[in-house]
C-alpha cells in the first residue's frame, strides 16, 4: 500500500533523527528504521479497527436506550442503518483484519471517553444525518460514507491526533499516512470480497517478513545516504558557489543526499523521476525556499555527473532519463 514517496518520507524522517542524534551504529539505526514501518503498519490497523469500535459503541448505546425507564420514540424504534454498515460488517469477518488486531494486539479497551466523543461528533455531522435518513441502502453508499467519515472527521479530530501522539513518538507523523492508507484500501475493497480475501500489504512486494524489491529500496536507500554521506557532502559544497555547507538547511542537505544515492546508486531508476520526487519532498518537509534551492543545486549536480559518465542507469528507456 506504501507507495515510493512514502518510503522516501520515511527514509528522510529516518536520517533526520539519526544525523541530529550524533549516532554512528548503522546496525542499531537500521533497526530503528524498520521498526518505524512497523509502528506506521500497527498505527493503520488501529485506525481501521476505529470505525468498527464506534459502530459497537453505537449499538451499546441503542441497546441502552431501549432499557431506559421511560424510553423515547427514538429509544423505541432507533435508526440502525449506520451498526448495520454492511462495509463494516465485511471488514469486521475478514480474516486478515482480525489477524492485524491480534498481531499489533490492538484494543480500544479503557478509550470509550474518546470513542464516545467520536461517535457523538459523527452523530450531530450533516454527513451522518444524510447517511441515515438516505433510502438508498446499498454497498456503495455504505462504503462511501465510511470513506467520507475518515477524510472529514477521523482525519480532522485533534483528540484522535492527540491520543495517537501521546500513544507513541512516531504516531504524530504517521497519522496523515495511516489515513490516506486507510482511504487507499477503501478503494479496493469489493463487496463480493469473502472472509479470506487477503488485504494488501503494507509494502506491495511483502507478502509477510518482506524481503522485495520495496523493502530493499527503503533499506538500502537509508544505508546509502548514511555511507555516503561524506562524498556526496563534498559533491554539494564545490555547487554552493558563495554559501557556506554550515549554512545549508539539514533537511535540505538530507533531502540532496538522498537524491544523490538515487541518482548513482539505484540504477533501474529515472533521473526524471527521482529529481521530481525530492523537489516535491522539499516543498512538504523544509523550509519555503527549499524547493527552488534544492532543484538548482540537484540540476548542477546531474549535469557534472552525466558529463562524467558516474550515472549509470539499465534499462529500457532509462540511459538518458
Amino acid at each position: 500500500m506504501l507507495s515510493r514517496r512514502h518510503l522516501r518520507v520515511k527514509v528522510l524522517q529516518a536520517l533526520y533523527s539519526f544525523f541530529i542524534s550524533g549516532n554512528d551504529r548503522l546496525d542499531l539505526a537500521e533497526k530503528e528504521l524498520l521498526r518505524s514501518l512497523t509502528k506506521l503498519h500497527e498505527l493503520f490497523f488501529y485506525q481501521l479497527s476505529l470505525i468498527p469500535e464506534i459502530v459497537d459503541f453505537a449499538k451499546r448505546r441503542i441497546e441502552e436506550g431501549k432499557k431506559k425507564f421511560i424510553p423515547s420514540e427514538e429509544d423505541l424504534h432507533p435508526n440502525t442503518k449506520f451498526i448495520n454498515n454492511r462495509f463494516i460488517a465485511q471488514l469486521a469477518c475478514n480474516r486478515d483484519y482480525i489477524h492485524g488486531l491480534g498481531k499489533f494486539n490492538v484494543s480500544w479497551t479503557g478509550e470509550m471517553t474518546l470513542i464516545g466523543k467520536l461517535y457523538q461528533q459523527i452523530r450531530e455531522s450533516s454527513d451522518y444525518k444524510a447517511y441515515v435518513n438516505s433510502p438508498e441502502g446499498s454497498y456503495q453508499e455504505d462504503k462511501e460514507f465510511i470513506n467520507l467519515l475518515v477524510r472529514k472527521h477521523l482525519m480532522k479530530s485533534e483528540a484522535l491526533h492527540s491520543f495517537y501522539e501521546e500513544r507513541h513518538i512516531y504516531w504524530s507523523d504517521d497519522f496523515f499516512t495511516a489515513n490516506l492508507l486507510l482511504i487507499k484500501l477503501f478503494k479496493e475493497f469489493s463487496e463480493d470480497w469473502d472472509e479470506d480475501h487477503h488485504l494488501p500489504p503494507l509494502l506491495k512486494d511483502n507478502v509477510e517478513n518482506g524481503k522485495g524489491e520495496d523493502h530493499r529500496f527503503f533499506v538500502n536507500l537509508f544505508l546509502k545516504s548514511i555511507i555516503h554521506s561524506h562524498e556526496y557532502e563534498e559533491l554539494i559544497r564545490v555547487k554552493l558557489e558563495h554559501w557556506e555547507l554550515e549554512r545549508v538547511a539539514a533537511m535540505d542537505m538530507i533531502i540532496l543526499k538522498m537524491a544523490l544515492a538515487e541518482f548513482l546508486e539505484f540504477q533501474s531508476i529515472p533521473i526524471k523521476v527521482s529529481l521530481n520526487e525530492y523537489i516535491e519532498i522539499s516543498k512538504i518537509y523544509s523550509t519555503p525556499k527549499s524547493k527552488v534551492f534544492v532543484n538548482g543545486i540537484l540540476d548542477k549536480l546531474i549535469a557534472d555527473l552525466k558529463a562524467v559518465g558516474q550515472i549509470k542507469k539499465s534499462g529500457r528507456g532509462l540511459i538518458d532519463s
